[in-house]
């Protein structure tokens, strides 16, 4: 494997796991495989991908590649930099708590209103990530004060 050009693009985790699934395919279909440490990296990026409470662990996810340009498009007017949007990819934030900790400087860039904007075009384009499962607290009290 060669690298034809370092670092030529940041990519964002649904692109990431595109490329790895369409690659994993693309070696099951050819009967063939990979080296060994590219297996166990493709192997382990695609579990954790699929590991709540990972955005991409939804299923079925509710974009995909397409969806980005179109998120970027609707947020351009809030002037997001480069860096803020791949966060807001891979994080999918669906409350300005989430929000603030993508954004840079928040709540003196964006009023309550154009925040809220904010968080509806994320969801509209993006979906809303459904939030974990709470586990029962009496249950894990149980299990603790038993020991195991």
């Amino acid at each position: 494997m060669r690298i034809l050009e370092a670092q030529n693009a940041v990519l964002t985790n649904v692109e990431v796991h595109k490329f790895l699934s369409d690659q994993a395919k693309q070696y099951q279909a050819e009967k063939r495989r990979g080296p060994s440490n590219l297996e166990t990296l493709r192997d382990e990026m695609l579990k954790y991908f699929d590991t709540s409470p990972n955005p991409l662990s939804q299923k079925p996810l509710k974009y995909d590649v397409d969806a980005i340009p179109v998120l970027l498009k609707k947020l351009r007017p809030y002037k997001i930099s480069k860096g803020e949007c791949i966060m807001v990819v891979n994080m999918r934030p669906s409350n300005t708590a989430t929000l603030n900790a993508v954004l840079e400087d928040m709540e003196n860039r964006f009023n309550e209103e154009q925040q809220e904007a904010i968080i509806n075009i994320i969801i509209e384009v993006l979906g809303e990530f459904p939030p974990p499962a709470e586990e029962d607290e009496d249950n894990v009290m149980d299990t603790t004060e038993e020991g195991q």
